[in-house]
C-alpha cells in the first residue's frame, strides 16, 4: 500500500480469531440485504437523481477515493449533495450547517439518501453493509499520524453503516470513531450486526448525526 504501513501481523492475528462461518454468512447477508435495498430504493434513486439535476449543474454520481479492506483503494460513490465546486480549494471535512450543500443535498444527507450508491460497492465486495466508515487517503494520512493505531480499522471492509455511525456519526471526534470502530471489531457477531442494522434504521428515520 502506498500511503501507509499498513499493519498486517495485527490483521493475520485478528482474523484468525474469527469464524469463517461468520465471515461466510457477513457476506451472504450483504448480498442479499443489499439487492433487496436497490430494489427497494431504486424509485428513490431515481428521483433523487432528476432533483439533483434539475437544481444544479454537475455530475450526479459523485466519485471519491476511499480506503478500504488491507489498506486498497477503491472508488465509493454517492449522490452528489454539494455544490460541483465544493472542494475546489482541496479536501475538507463536512461541517454543521455547510453552505456548500444544497438544498436537495440537505434533504439526502439528513435521510442518508446520498449513500445509496455505495450498495454498488457492497456487491462488488469492497464494502459491507456494516464496519468502519472508509476514510479518504488523505485523511487516514493525517488520522495514522494522529492515531498509531488507526490502520487497524482496516482489519474487515469498510461499511455502509457501523457501531461509529450509529452512535454519533459526524458528531463526534476522530478519536471517538476509532474507539467505537475497534470496539466493533473486537465483539463482531451476528447479533451485533442485527443490533446495528436496527440502530440504523432508528438513525436514518431521526436524521442524527448527519451534515
Amino acid at each position: 500500500m502506498e500511503i501507509m504501513e499498513y499493519e498486517s501481523r495485527y490483521n493475520q492475528k485478528y482474523l484468525k480469531k474469527k469464524s469463517a462461518v461468520f465471515h461466510y454468512t457477513k457476506r451472504f447477508m450483504d448480498l442479499v440485504l443489499a439487492i433487496l435495498l436497490l430494489i427497494i430504493t431504486s424509485p428513490i434513486v431515481l428521483v433523487t437523481v432528476c432533483a439533483v439535476k434539475l437544481e444544479s449543474s454537475g455530475q450526479i454520481i459523485y466519485r471519491q477515493r476511499r480506503v478500504g479492506h488491507h489498506g486498497n483503494e477503491f472508488i465509493l460513490y454517492k449522490i452528489r449533495s454539494m455544490d460541483e465546486s465544493a472542494e475546489s480549494g482541496g479536501a475538507q471535512w463536512a461541517e454543521k450547517n455547510d453552505p456548500r450543500i444544497t438544498m436537495v443535498g440537505q434533504f439526502i444527507r439528513k435521510t442518508r439518501i446520498d449513500e445509496l450508491p455505495q450498495l454498488w460497492n457492497v456487491l462488488k465486495g469492497e464494502m459491507s453493509l456494516i464496519g468502519p466508515r472508509p476514510e479518504r487517503p488523505v485523511f487516514t494520512k493525517e488520522f495514522q499520524v494522529l492515531y498509531p493505531n488507526f490502520t487497524q480499522r482496516l482489519a474487515v471492509k469498510p461499511g455502509l453503516t457501523g457501531w461509529a455511525q450509529v452512535n454519533g456519526g459526524y458528531d463526534i471526534s476522530p478519536e471517538e470513531k476509532l474507539k467505537l470502530d475497534l470496539e466493533y471489531i473486537n465483539t463482531m457477531s451476528v447479533k451485533n450486526e442485527v443490533h446495528i442494522l436496527c440502530k440504523t434504521i432508528q438513525v436514518v428515520l431521526s436524521g442524527n448525526g448527519a451534515r
